[in-house]
């Protein structure tokens, strides 16, 4: 069987060994506290699950919508205007995804030609990647450094390299990178992009896990970012609709008509009833997002308490469901992710797996209820790890 040599990009990655080696622990050892998966454990609000099972009733709802309805468009718009003082266009500035990975792995492939390069933050969500291996691009990594609290240094890329580069993501708050951006960041990502003539993707998919107040600021709120990018979000994590697989991209106009073009010859639309859902979402969510946010502060104030108790001090995040932990001095991310496997029983993701810059961290998933959460660090005490 030949393969294509663009399959040499999709070898078999560390999230796949660690999974094999998880089942693996899992037959030997069933109290196995998994904290590597960034998968909501929380239901959708009763009345998106209710809308959902409405619809799916009607017999009428089972052709193709081969696009995003007008409904979930205005939806979308009047979330953007309600949450962030933007107004968007529906039916020329938005359109729909199936999740928000759909948009990140394709917008490569209609914006950027074999040979030409992409920005992507590093360590990133690996789906930016898997993107440009797809469009025979190259990525150019923008390492996120403790010391410029996580923030790309755009002065730091080289003239020869910006000339070259076709898109950039951004990602706040980020995956696996919890921080946040400033609005300064934001105008300063604007300029470098007229300047360059690049096209600015910006992944807003933890834009309701916020915490202590500190709301994220949208992208397309900063002055000129609608002329250079756009935005993509997902319902999966701010309305726990994983499965569900709908999100959107806002912006630029003709970005959204070129990308909408292209989609038109990948799929047929989402469901009829998924829609629904999601608009009721989008319209009448607000509390509770502002509940989840409660359950997530919870879980993360206990934990990182829990972890400073037992020697451990990390970072609190400000926003998104993970935890960017520095690990001990003397361990690779990959070997202390194996230690707490083998000698407490928890789960966590190595940071190298998430770009270079990704050595030195792991990244824990707060997807568990607080009691387990307790657990995982009692665990972590007994493993002998941090004395």
């Amino acid at each position: 069987m030949k393969l294509a040599m663009r399959m040499n990009a999709f070898s078999a990655s560390i999230f796949a060994e660690l999974s094999a080696y998880k089942q693996q622990k899992r037959s030997e050892n069933d109290d196995l506290i998994d904290l590597s998966i960034g998968s909501p454990d929380l239901p959708p609000p009763p009345f998106v699950m209710e809308s959902l099972s409405r619809y799916a009733n009607d017999p009428q709802a089972y052709g193709y919508t081969l696009k995003g309805t007008s409904e979930f468009h205005e939806a979308v718009a009047y979330y953007y205007q309600t949450s962030h003082g933007v107004t968007l266009y529906p039916e020329t500035e938005i359109t729909y995804t199936i999740g928000s990975q759909d948009g990140l792995v394709h917008l490569p492939m209609a914006f950027a030609d074999p040979g030409d390069i992409i920005l992507v933050p590093d360590p990133g969500y690996p789906a930016y990647v898997a993107g440009i291996a797809m469009a025979e691009a190259v990525p150019y990594f923008m390492p996120l450094r403790k010391e410029n609290n996580f923030l790309p240094n755009l002065r730091e890329i080289p003239h020869e390299i910006a000339e070259k580069a076709v898109m950039m993501f951004i990602n706040f708050p980020g995956n696996p990178v919890p921080a946040l951006a400033t609005e300064a960041f934001f105008r300063e990502v604007v300029e470098f992009a007229k300047r360059y003539n690049i096209i600015v993707v910006s992944d807003f998919a933890y834009s309701e896990l916020y915490y202590d107040g500190q709301k994220p600021i949208s992208f397309l709120s900063v002055p000129g970012a609608k002329e250079v990018g756009i935005e993509i979000n997902s319902l999966s994590k701010s309305y726990n609709m994983a499965g569900c697989r709908i999100g959107y991209i806002c912006g630029n106009e003709e970005i959204i008509r070129v990308f909408s073009n292209f989609k038109s010859n990948l799929d047929y639309g989402i469901f009829l009833p998924i829609q629904k859902a999601a608009v009721m979402a989008l319209t009448k969510g607000a509390s509770f997002c502002e509940q989840s946010r409660a359950v997530y502060q919870a879980r993360r104030d206990c934990f990182i308490d829990g972890l400073a108790s037992i020697g451990w001090h990390v970072d609190r995040p400000k926003a998104g469901m993970f935890v960017w932990a520095e690990i001990p001095e003397g361990w690779t991310s990959l070997d202390f992710a194996y230690a707490l496997i083998d000698r407490a029983g928890v789960v966590v993701t190595p940071g190298h797996a998430f770009g270079p810059s990704g050595e030195g961290y792991v990244r824990i998933a707060l997807v568990q209820e607080e009691d387990k959460l307790l657990r995982a660090v009692e665990k972590l005490k007994q493993s002998g790890i941090f004395h």
